[in-house]
């Protein structure tokens, strides 16, 4: 049975959190004179020199409409990455805990590992890029604090076996974090339908892809009340801005058309993998879920390098584990995806 207290931090639970000048106060006002801030304007806006409200209430409630969820169960952060941070910063003692990542996978587990001075254990993905379930239950032991799953799975694409998912959280005692940064171009359905299920279940989701607010840096976590309670207390106070508030709430309102992006782009993903069969150089290419393809290839850094002398950019994955020899292409425009393939054309 997870038990919050049976891994949080003995300073976190201790924290008292930094309190501001807009949480001391209930009700509406209409003079501010409490924070001091330029009480005269600002030369971009008269809506930017004021803070931001630090719990972001009009996007999460937005999110929860849009969502389902209760918004006491959502967390906004500056990207997904400020959700990964704090997650090690509350659960993990530096030098004693350790974490179960799974290659090939995001990157930024790792390195959050690595600034916050925690163990990441490796179990890497099977060859069909699914969970080994024998290696990571080998991997937990009583310091294991944090597993982390990204599905669809960055770099492959894949989804991740619901199953295999479900079998971790039930017999894990510490918490499940899944990445769904890439959700709104799978087939599979949310874990956030199983909050209610799994007290040790942290999902993870941003506006950084299907949302197409890159730029704008908002991430979501939602997560039990306990949890995201204690992500409030460890998060710095205003930590997502107020032009992000309000552009971030404008984007919500346009849900028609972020789905009408999404399903040109599952429609252009089907044609550049039919297109690439076609190239001598290419070994593979593995199912996707995602708004990208990984690529196998006969020369991936040859190929990356002509690309790039071409003006293209993509990302070459050819020396992370399980990926020898893959490319991962974005799925552009169709004008983009057009000159990725006519320039291949030249490539021999």
């Amino acid at each position: 049975m997870f038990d919050i207290n049976t891994i949080l931090r003995q300073n976190i639970k201790n924290l008292t959190p930094y309190s501001s000048a807009r949480d001391e106060y209930t009700g509406e006002a209409s003079v501010f004179l409490d924070a001091n801030e330029n009480a005269f304007g600002s030369p971009l806006s008269n809506a930017y020199n004021r803070y931001p409200d630090p719990m972001q209430h009009q996007v999460k409630l937005r999110l929860s409409s849009i969502k389902g969820v209760p918004v006491r169960n959502i967390f906004l952060g500056n990207g997904s990455d400020e959700a990964i941070d704090i997650l090690f910063r509350s659960f993990c003692n530096p030098g004693v805990d350790n974490v179960i990542i799974v290659p090939p996978t995001y990157g930024m587990y790792q390195v959050s590992a690595n600034i916050n001075d925690v163990e990441a254990r490796k179990v890497l993905l099977t060859e069909e890029y699914q969970l080994n379930l024998e290696g990571i239950a080998e991997a937990i032991n009583k310091n294991t604090k944090l597993i982390f799953i990204c599905s669809p799975n960055n770099p492959t694409g894949n989804s991740i076996n619901r199953d295999d998912i479900e079998t971790l959280l039930a017999n894990f005692n510490g918490i499940v974090v899944i990445d769904e940064a890439y959700i709104n171009y799978s087939r599979q359905k949310t874990f956030i339908q199983e909050l209610t299920e799994y007290a040790n279940l942290v999902v993870l989701q941003t506006l950084s892809k299907a949302w197409g607010l890159a730029g704008l840096r908002v991430g979501m976590a939602f997560a039990s009340e306990e949890i995201i309670e204690v992500m409030n207390k460890v998060k710095p106070p205003y930590n997502v801005n107020e032009a992000s508030q309000l552009l971030a709430l404008e984007a919500l309102g346009n849900v028609a058309q972020v789905n009408a992006w999404i399903k040109e782009t599952l429609e252009q993903r089907d044609k550049l993998v039919l297109t690439l069969k076609d190239f001598d150089f290419v070994l593979d290419i593995y199912p996707s879920d995602a708004n990208f393809i990984l690529v196998k290839t006969t020369n991936a850094r040859a190929i990356y390098d002509f690309l790039v002398q071409h003006g293209i950019i993509i990302r070459d994955r050819s020396k992370v584990e399980l990926c020898e020899g893959c490319l991962r292409i974005t799925i552009g425009t169709p004008a983009e995806n057009n000159t990725l393939i006519e320039t291949l054309q030249g490539f021999n």
